[in-house]
């Protein structure tokens, strides 16, 4: 092109066209239009409307390719518009993530002061403990305690320590294809390297002495575009031929890959839209460890339930499942990320080709941040594969910081307070591998290669040899191999130049450099062609024809013999990577007797500390990494020394050493267990006293029910450090107790015989209740979040009415879910002139309270006489992690922060009388003075506070209750307690409500929607999400409806009747 004048009015054009970009016409116009162009217009149409940056490489190629040089001008103009555009819109991107980290960094430097305000005491340098990965979130270091077995023998001891065990453990990973045999890796982005880890990690698992039974829950998938193989609902992982670690089997043992039917039927979706349908999977999922523990109760637990010793959740998607199975269950959590979503928010953010918007919607990546900051606000320990993971990604999170971490560590280890707060405990296990193919060959070292070969005559070459042998001019030479991508953060173009710039590496060495498949270059994406260009001209500027291969095809199973050809020649494998989170192929190179180069940066410096077979350089250094290669290439005895170091110290990468590993931190959490009489220890075939009796007669058997009016503070809100304390409060009244339960008992059973202790009596109702319980046909669940106690009154007596027939037969039961106190419930059914045992049971204060109705004067608060129990058992499973008093402490001198405009008036007010031992109540005096939900979340999560941060009541109240307690898990709990099928409940909810509402969609449970309730100012608690509802509800559900018009008992019936609950 001649002169750059059109640059000049392209600038004017830009200048000219202003906000009015957006409103363009479509109409199409070409530069060829001779005395007709316009520069605004053609900017408008051709460039913002239309740009594309993917696609500039080919552009550039056609662009090249043009003979006309007026249309060639044309597509160059185009084309430089196009990079002006990305790169001002990158520029406008960084921007704005700079300020926001900036934000960030800001909000966590202050939530450390704020968390560190309460623990005053410096460090001591010998406080500072050892590293993050040795940290324990609730005591000592674990290098004292698990120290590393070295040898074969070691492992072998320990497993003979253990194999009288026999721990049930689950394992989850919800995406992709998973199969046992002939993994499907690669066939799209959620089949890969997470597939094959997780099936090799339960069979591992499945084959450790002490484990006996291994669950690996993933989707069911009966689609015809996929195999028939994934539908089945239950598949056995062939065990692992090892004798070291056979031990004796049991008719459910081993591994299993158990397969749960959730989300869209008969069709295989991505991982991104999984998250509707999240619920789903946990309610299954909750099901099959339910029944499983009851099955292995009877095989090895002598009637009485094996819990889970452990739920593992693998990726954002699975943790957020596990933290939900988790609370409902009472057993430790375990989490491995694998990939981290706020890092991937970052590297797409830098690209600039998308804003953050536009990232969300293609991913979802939001609600997997948030999945993953729920996992760590559950997880008891955070499996990593490297320490760069702990330091570098999980130090994005709010839920997480290195610093604050270190404190606790220290005061734990000092057994002093830590205020309520908590950190999970981050564990670095490198990925396990099974090397029991591989046979390094002896020869090699010696240096006898010649002589293998003279000695094996009749074996024949791997096809791959010839292949990249075919490339040297002098074969013999010692071969660097480099296996990875040509993507530019592999650093393989340095690596070229390193080689090429060294004359004595040259003249000692080949390099070969596989670089994945291809068929031609152009037909590769825009960036590995790129790459792949780069490294072809310099091999071309270099000269180094005959000493660099490349080549164009491999399979998988060509590796292992790539990896002996290298070693075959004394070559070096390298990885040049500018950051590598791991290094599986260092791993793999040593386990074939490769000595090693690797980057400084990430996972590969714990590989060499363990294994100590070669060198680490930094990757942007081409001389340091040309120096490293002549030095282990020249140096005969060096390299000797780095392959034996390589072999004799690799078993600590298999996946022996990874589960003695893996079990070891398991053993450290603290057991928890649900720890209740089973639920289902009635005799099947008792006759129950009515066919109306209902869940309020649960009262009558309730072992560890606190009797309270609201739930009134004892002495601290429980921990779970403090349990001990709870336990002594149920003790304290359990005469009383005992006695209340008799005297109900004999009410209820007026008709049954007498029996000869009351021991005979209380077990005869348990066995009755349950049967009644299972006999139910369904269960109604209000939790309709409305504006005014008139209209949920009305809400309540229109559903009365739908159901008046299917109520009056004792069919159906009915729970009340809401926000509101229990005394604020007895209130409303009071001025409604209702019952309190119209309900079986009453969820209240957003989830952190269960009562059940009661009849007994000696149930009842003693100075109220208001008939409700609570359960107290419920207390023990959502009281992990709660802070307490602490942080009720921490919440009213935050609360007294918030003030007006001018400085002088609190909006948020601590309510002591809403407030129980499991939930603090605030009165919010101007909602929109305050932060959102979101916010809230963010602020508790920085300074190590796990809590439940709901606004309700329209905003006007906001409650902190335990992280694992919400009004779903609540049903979870009844169903988990009680064996109240979660199937068989209708949940009824408004178009709105309290900022947990989306959490009552979805499940195995039925959901109506009742239209014209909550409509209106409830929203406006939801404008500030993190990210849509439509993001985590399945509003396509066949088990959602919503009402068409109204809420009233015609058109509540009607909606029932959709859902097939009773007749339209």
């Amino acid at each position: 092109m001649a002169g750059n004048d059109w640059i000049n009015s392209y600038l004017e054009a830009i200048l000219d066209v202003g906000p009015g970009i957006d409103g363009a016409k479509s109409s199409s116009l070409l530069l060829r239009e001779r005395g007709r162009f316009s520069p605004t217009r053609y900017f408008v149409e051709e460039v913002i409307t239309g740009f594309d940056e993917t696609d500039l490489h080919r552009s550039w190629v056609r662009a090249a390719a043009t003979r006309s040089p007026q249309e060639r001008n044309t597509r160059l103009e185009n084309m430089c518009w196009r990079i002006w555009n990305l790169a001002r819109k990158k520029k406008q991107i960084e921007g704005e993530e700079a300020q926001r980290i900036a934000k960030w960094r800001l909000e966590r430097e202050r939530g450390r002061k704020d968390a560190t305000a309460d623990m005053s005491e410096d460090l001591s340098e010998g406080e500072k403990g050892d590293s993050v990965s040795d940290i324990s979130a609730h005591g000592s270091n674990t290098k004292s305690r698990l120290p590393r077995i070295t040898s074969v023998e070691g492992i072998e001891a320990w497993a003979s320590q253990h194999k009288d065990k026999k721990l049930y453990i689950v394992l989850i990973s919800i995406h992709g294809l998973i199969r046992g045999e002939n993994m499907e890796l690669g066939r799209d982005s959620d089949t890969g390297g997470q597939v094959k880890y997780i099936v090799e990690l339960a069979r591992a698992l499945g084959a450790m002495p002490g484990v006996y039974r291994v669950d690996l829950l993933t989707r069911q998938i009966s689609a015809p575009e996929v195999d028939w193989s994934y539908g089945e609902p239950t598949e056995m992982l062939t065990p692992i031929s090892s004798e070291n670690f056979m031990h004796e089997t049991g008719e459910s043992s081993g591994a299993y890959i158990v397969r749960i039917p959730f989300g869209p039927k008969e069709k295989y979706i991505p991982k991104e839209l999984l998250w509707p349908h999240i619920q789903e999977f946990v309610d299954g999922a909750l099901n099959h460890i339910i029944q499983m523990s009851k099955v292995l109760g009877e095989q090895i637990g002598g009637g009485q339930p094996v819990w889970p010793v452990a739920i593992h959740g693998h990726y954002a998607d699975a943790g957020d499942s596990a933290a939900l199975l988790s609370g409902a269950l009472n057993v430790p959590m375990l989490f491995t990320g694998h990939s981290l979503g706020r890092d991937k928010l970052e590297q797409l953010l830098k690209q600039g080709r998308q804003s953050r918007e536009e990232i969300n919607a293609t991913y979802k990546i939001m609600r997997r941040i948030e999945a993953e900051e729920l996992s760590l606000d559950t997880s008891e320990i955070v499996i990593t594969s490297t320490r760069q993971e702990i330091e570098q990604q999980w130090q994005l999170y709010d839920g997480f910081d290195v610093i604050i971490e270190r404190k606790l560590r220290a005061r734990i280890k000092r057994n002093v307070s830590c205020h309520g707060r908590f950190m999970p405990r981050m564990v670095v296990i490198p990925p396990g591998m099974e090397f029991n193919h591989i046979v390094p060959h002896d020869a090699d070292v010696d240096g006898d290669a010649e002589g293998s070969e003279e000695n094996n005559p009749a074996t024949p070459d791997p096809p791959i040899w010839s292949e990249i042998m075919r490339f040297f001019t002098n074969s013999r030479k010692p071969m660097i191999l480099a296996l990875a991508r040509p993507d530019p953060k592999k650093n393989i173009t340095t690596l070229v130049k390193a080689f090429g710039e060294c004359r004595p590496l040259r003249e000692l060495a080949n390099l070969t450099l596989v670089m994945g498949n291809r068929d031609v270059i152009d037909e590769m994406s825009g960036t590995n062609a790129s790459v792949l260009t780069t490294i072809l001209k310099l091999i071309d500027k270099y000269d180094l024809y005959g000493q660099v291969a490349y080549p164009k095809h491999h399979k998988q199973s060509d590796v292992p013999d790539i990896y002996r050809l290298a070693a075959k020649t004394k070559g070096v494998f390298i990885n040049p990577a500018f950051i590598e989170p791991f290094g599986l192929t260092l791993i793999e190179a040593a386990a074939y007797g490769l000595p090693i180069v690797a980057t400084k940066n990430g996972g590969p410096v714990d590989i060499h500390r363990v294994l100590d077979n070669g060198l680490l350089v930094d990757p942007h250094d081409q001389q340091s990494i040309a120096d490293a290669l002549l030095k282990l290439v020249a140096d005969k005895q060096l390299w000797a020394r780095c392959r034996l170091n390589g072999l004799k110290n690799i078993h600590l990468f298999s996946w022996p050493e990874h589960c003695r590993t893996y079990l070891s931190r398991i053993a450290s959490c603290r057991p928890r267990h649900p720890q209740w009489k089973g639920s289902d220890d009635g005799n099947e075939n008792s006759e129950s006293d009515s066919p109306s009796d209902s869940l309020r007669d649960i009262q009558d058997i309730s072992l560890n029910l606190k009797i309270s009016l609201d739930g009134e503070k004892g002495e601290e809100g429980g921990t779970t450090d403090n349990a001990e304390d709870l336990g002594n409060d149920i003790a304290d009244g359990k005469n009383k107790l005992e006695n209340a339960v008799l005297s109900l008992s004999k009410g209820v059973l007026r008709n049954a015989q007498k029996v000869g202790s009351s021991e005979k009596v209380y077990q005869s109702n348990v066995s009755s209740k349950f049967q009644v319980l299972r006999r139910r046909n369904h269960i109604f669940v209000i939790a309709v979040d409305s504006d005014s106690n008139e209209d949920l009154l009305e809400v309540i007596q229109n559903i009365f009415d739908a159901t008046r027939t299917d109520r009056i037969s004792g069919s159906m039961g009915f729970i009340l879910s809401t926000s509101l106190t229990i005394s604020e419930i007895h209130s409303l059914l009071v001025s409604g002139g209702m019952s309190v045992f119209d309900f079986d049971a009453f969820i209240c204060n957003s989830g952190s309270e269960v009562y059940y109705p009661s009849s007994n004067s000696d149930v009842m608060f003693a100075d109220s006489k208001l008939p409700f129990v609570v359960d107290g058992d419920y207390h023990s499973q959502i009281e992990y992690r709660w802070g307490g008093e602490s942080l009720r402490t921490t919440l009213v001198r935050w609360a007294a922060s918030i003030v007006d405009k001018q400085g002088e008036n609190e909006q948020i007010v601590h309510e002591e009388e809403r407030s129980t031992d499991y939930c603090y109540a605030f009165e919010v005096k101007n909602p929109g003075l305050v932060p959102p939900v979101k916010e809230l979340r963010k602020k508790m999560r920085i300074q190590a506070l796990r809590c439940h941060v709901i606004y309700c009541q329209n905003g006007t109240k906001l409650h902190f209750i335990p992280v694992l307690a919400s009004r779903s898990q609540a049903l979870r709990y009844l169903y988990v307690r009680w064996g109240v099928d979660l199937s068989s409940m209708v949940v009824l909810v408004g178009e709105s409500g309290d900022t947990d509402y989306e959490l009552l969609f979805g499940g195995v449970h039925k959901t109506v929607i009742l239209s014209g309730i909550c409509r209106g100012t409830q929203r406006s608690l939801h404008a500030s999400r993190t990210y849509p509802l439509e993001d985590v509800v399945p509003f396509d559900s066949p088990n959602i409806v919503q009402t068409t018009e109204g809420y009233d008992s015609n058109v509540i019936r009607l909606a029932l009747g959709k859902l097939g609950i009773i007749g339209g």
